[in-house]
């Protein structure tokens, strides 16, 4: 499951990679007495942890890439066991999920029922199916609420499998999950009946062909939905042009670092600016310093006075006594029309969780003299082009934050991040993250990155184009408003409720008919 991410991309083994781990759960009979105790202590919770150690780990190995951490002063020693806390933490976070949903759908599993409906292997197969996709479904939105979230099922289909990702516009990446899920589900079910009664061959068989009509099915509604024509009108077009500033971090928030970043993005605003844009995009942080600072002590906002084309600047803001990581949308003029603080700041990063605890264990991932403070979740960001959809670096992962804006009247997202202390992986798992935002929304998005990926994405999830890493780009590229309101967008995640409900009177009539 881990190799179906990004960089690799290989999503068709999203559709077999949990077929092991559902067959470990589910085909070691339980014991005549269930307690607490016996469901959590033993081979199958052992299996899953080690099946989420597994995809999350090896998706999630990037987050090594912050060593070593000496350019900010961290011993070599202490930066890689900083870097080596940092992905086993949020690794094992992960795998406690997979771990969870084990011992959850063997708890519904193992409620006897005396009724003989429950007693036949096709039923019980049908059964542990819904379980197993709804509490899956349910604890990734629970596990979508928390500060740490990034490897959804659903992000192993990005970017490649654009047909299947189309569905995330009925029901968000839910539907997606629930897809790889079921799948996974039914062929495994398939191999668990002809197992244990070889007289279910042909039901076995019938749930190997269900899975293949259904994983068939989704894709080719998928695929006409991806067919569809994007009809943009003329008149909503934005021409946006794209500074990637390739600053690298050990250098960014230092003299020569700054100095680079002051020339690099004033001589890009210049030549785009020139070549008439209407929209000129820079990534997180671009220019590290306050707003009265950018305009008092740098050539951009001179350049802004004299070129007259609006800007969004990534910098910090100020926030009480702490910086807010920011966008600050500046317009012809030279006025500041609006800015968006970062609402998702990254754990061990920009601010440290349970500060009390972690405190003293790790110091911030950061070399700023404070904290970072986050901004409001009701922040809706004004251009002159109309209201965008803002994303900041990690908040790509969060489908709600981009629903909420789309609803309230977001008619195209940017999305604008660092990247640059990470290896290549992370950045191809973020265009990744961002090309289901898009989906999602059916919204037309630009990216702009420090280091790449810098791109363009229209609401089919197709990158009209891309940067190359670690180099410095200049591109400009047409956008387009757009007012449509996706399923998603209006319902949010009905389908995870839906499975909920369907689950729980499922189980409640196995209770009730176990009680006669």
């Amino acid at each position: 499951m881990g190799l179906s991410t990004a960089p690799v991309a290989a999503f068709y083994l999203a559709w077999l990679a949990l077929i092991p781990l559902w067959f470990f759960t589910f085909k070691t009979e339980n014991p005549q007495k269930i307690t607490l105790k016996s469901l959590i202590f033993n081979n199958q919770t052992l299996i899953a942890l080690a099946w989420g150690l597994g995809y999350h780990g090896l998706a999630l190995f990037w987050i090594t890439g912050i060593h070593p951490m000496t350019w900010m002063g961290v011993p070599w020693l202490a930066s890689l066991l900083i870097a080596i806390f940092c992905w086993l933490f949020i690794t094992f976070w992960g795998a406690i999920l997979v771990s969870l949903w084990s011992i959850i759908v063997r708890l519904f599993d193992s409620i006897k029922s005396h009724n003989v409906y429950f007693k036949h292997p096709l039923i019980k197969s049908c059964s542990r199916i819904l379980w197993g996709v709804a509490i899956w479904c349910l604890l990734e939105s629970i596990w979508s609420q928390s500060p740490l979230w990034w490897t959804s099922l659903s992000y192993t289909q990005s970017p490649d499998n654009l047909a299947i990702l189309q569905l995330s516009k009925l029901s968000g990446f839910s539907l997606v999950t629930a897809a790889i899920v079921m799948v996974n589900g039914l062929i495994a079910e398939s191999f668990i009946l002809s197992k244990e009664n070889r007289q279910s061959i042909k039901q076995s068989l019938g749930l190997i062909l269900s899975a293949i009509i259904f994983v068939a099915s989704l894709h080719i509604i998928g695929f006409n939905h991806y067919n569809n024509p994007l009809i943009d009108s003329e008149k909503d077009q934005i021409k946006v042009g794209i500074i990637q500033g390739n600053i690298p971090n050990t250098i960014k928030l230092y003299p020569g670092g700054l100095q680079k970043a002051i020339e690099g993005y004033t001589k890009g605003y210049k030549i785009l600016a020139n070549e008439g844009v209407d929209l000129i995009i820079t990534p997180e942080t671009a220019l590290p310093f306050d707003w009265h600072y950018i305009v008092t002590n740098t050539s951009i906002y001179p350049e802004i006075l004299t070129q007259k084309v609006p800007i969004i600047l990534g910098a910090f803001g100020t926030k009480n006594s702490s910086y807010t990581n920011s966008l600050f949308m500046v317009t012809a003029e030279g006025e500041l029309l609006n800015r968006f603080d970062k609402i998702k700041l990254v754990p061990l990063g920009e601010y440290i969780p349970f500060q009390s605890v972690l405190g003293k264990i790790i110091n911030r991932l950061s070399p700023l003299d404070t904290h970072l403070a986050a901004g409001n979740t009701n922040q809706i960001f004004r251009t002159p082009f109309g209201q965008a959809i803002v994303g900041i670096c990690y908040e790509s992962a969060f489908s709600e934050h981009f629903r909420r804006q789309t609803k309230q009247g977001g008619e195209f997202i940017i999305t604008a991040s660092n990247n640059a202390h990470y290896s290549a992986a992370m950045p191809a798992q973020h265009h990744a993250q961002d090309i289901i935002r898009a989906i999602e929304s059916d919204r037309w998005m630009a990216r702009a990155t420090n280091t790449g990926y810098s791109a363009i994405i229209n609401p089919h999830g197709q990158t009209l184009w891309i940067s190359n890493l670690n180099t410095y780009e200049l591109h400009q590229g047409s956008i387009y408003r757009r007012q449509t309101q996706t399923l998603y967008v209006q319902w949010g995640d009905w389908l995870t409720k839906v499975l909920v409900i369907l689950s729980i009177i499922l189980l409640g009539v196995k209770v009730q008919l176990g009680q006669y």
